[in-house]
């Protein structure tokens, strides 16, 4: 339950985040989340890129639905790949490895985990 509360925290403070800030804030939200959560360095990471991707998962379907799936189906098309699905899969999985990649740092450089490796 733990995991899931810090996902959903992850995910809403990262789209606060995105909302005001560029798109690279969603990694200081998660590196300062993963430290101050003081979970391992495994569970950071799921934390990080389940937060972050279900962020940009749901501005990404809520932007494409409500252009009718013609920016995405255009950008697939430029990137030459088969169908705008697929896109939008790949922007999720780019979001998903930089908040997961930063989760996993703020928790390997947290205090607790500094002490744990003495």
């Amino acid at each position: 339950m733990r995991f899931l509360y810090s996902v959903f925290i992850v995910a809403v403070l990262s789209a606060a985040a995105a909302y005001f800030l560029p798109w690279w804030s969603v990694a200081v939200v998660c590196f300062l989340a993963a430290m101050f959560m003081k979970q391992s360095g495994g569970r950071a990471f799921l934390m990080g890129f389940c937060g972050v991707g279900l962020q940009w998962l749901t501005i990404a379907l809520l932007s494409d639905v409500a252009n009718d799936h013609i920016l995405s189906s255009r950008m697939a098309s430029l990137f030459h790949l088969p169908s705008y699905v697929l896109f939008i899969a790949v922007t999720v999985f780019i979001g998903g490895l930089v908040g997961g990649l930063a989760a996993l740092a703020g928790a390997l450089l947290s205090p607790k985990a500094a002490v744990r490796q003495v």
